[in-house]
């Protein structure tokens, strides 16, 4: 791990606000941005090398293989809780370390993935999430349906943009191979609509920064005009969401034989952490600990899982197989640790 003698400073220059705090709707940037604004997400193609994501990819599957419960990726008839870890029905994973595997520090390092953030915030002084990494399968019999989840991450009691989300694909993922739906430009209606709808009663959330939309809701985003988007990527492709923006994902088709692998990367100013924020990650980064995609959040040492049989997983571990992270200078500043005051 990289040493950092000297915290670092924040300038008041740094201590930006989110570029689409109050810009006006013909504000044009000449690049992704303009897609984000207007639609609340964007792909931004490559932003991961194609080799680079594919050796991503190739650490993925060994991680799967190195549980040595009989999953093999040639052989479709291994895809089954027997053979994995604990995956749920969403294709997330919340245990074994895997928030800080090798490499899922080496994605959230990508140069072209911090980069996209570094332009929306017009800042390099950022933190990341410790969030998880998806893997899901077609044909999956052993797990419940995942049923579509329209939600935002977002609190409705606090309005405006917040919290740009992200994840970086690595695997062919075409329309019916899994993945990523949004409510295209329905960002833009979010004040609107949790002003209508401000008495409904709420979906059950453990944090007040999710919102799950109800059949009224969908309805009303309908007859508003938004259409939902299933996103399609190539390996090393970055997507980009607003929080605001009403999203899910679905698992890959019965007509599929594509997994979807991908990891979560989401990232936040620093001068948007307090101090106590700021040491709360490094108690989270230190402890090998999740988070949610909000980076100010602080961390939990994983969902609570059991395997089919209603039994905790026994190949469970804390500390990732590759060992605690040993990060570049540049993964290190991501942690916020540099910019805790002595």
């Amino acid at each position: 791990m990289a040493t950092v003698t000297e915290s670092t400073t924040i300038s008041p220059e740094m201590a930006n606000r989110l570029f689409l705090r109050g810009a006006s709707p013909e504000a044009e940037f000449g690049d992704f941005r303009d897609d984000l604004q207007r639609d609340g997400f964007v792909v931004v193609k490559s932003a991961v090398p194609r080799e680079r994501a594919d050796a991503y990819a190739e650490a993925m599957y060994k991680w799967l293989e190195d549980f040595n419960l009989g999953y093999k990726r040639d052989d479709p008839s291994t895809i089954h809780e027997d053979h994995l870890p604990v995956i749920n029905e969403k294709g997330m994973v919340f245990g074994y370390g895997v928030a800080h595997e090798k490499f899922t520090w080496d994605i959230r390092q990508e140069p072209g993935v911090v980069g996209a953030f570094e332009k929306v915030y017009a800042t390099e002084d950022l933190v990341v999430s410790f969030d998880s990494v998806n893997f899901s399968f077609p044909n999956r019999k052993d797990l419940k349906a995942n049923k579509p989840w329209a939600h935002q991450d977002q609190d409705p009691e606090k309005p405006g943009f917040r919290c740009l989300q992200g994840l970086v694909n690595l695997l062919p993922n075409g329309p019916d191979d899994g993945g990523l739906i949004v409510c295209k430009g329905a960002h833009l209606l979010s004040e609107e609509f949790h002003k209508e709808f401000i008495n409904e009663k709420r979906i059950w959330a453990w944090t007040k920064e999710w919102y799950g939309f109800t059949d009224a809701g969908m309805k009303w985003l309908a007859d508003k005009g938004c259409k939902w988007e299933k996103v399609c990527m190539e390996p090393g492709d970055l997507v980009l969401w607003d929080s605001r923006t009403p999203h899910y994902n679905v698992s890959p088709a019965e007509t599929s034989t594509q997994p979807r692998f991908a990891t979560y990367t989401c990232y936040l100013p620093v001068a948007n952490l307090t101090q106590e924020e700021l040491k709360g990650k490094k108690e989270a980064f230190e402890g090998v600990e999740f988070t949610t995609h909000w980076p100010n959040l602080p961390g939990f040492g994983g969902v609570p899982f059991t395997r089919l049989d209603g039994k905790p997983c026994p190949h469970n571990f804390k500390v990732p197989r590759s060992g605690k992270p040993q990060l570049t200078e540049r993964g290190y500043k991501l942690t916020g640790i540099p910019y805790i005051k002595a």
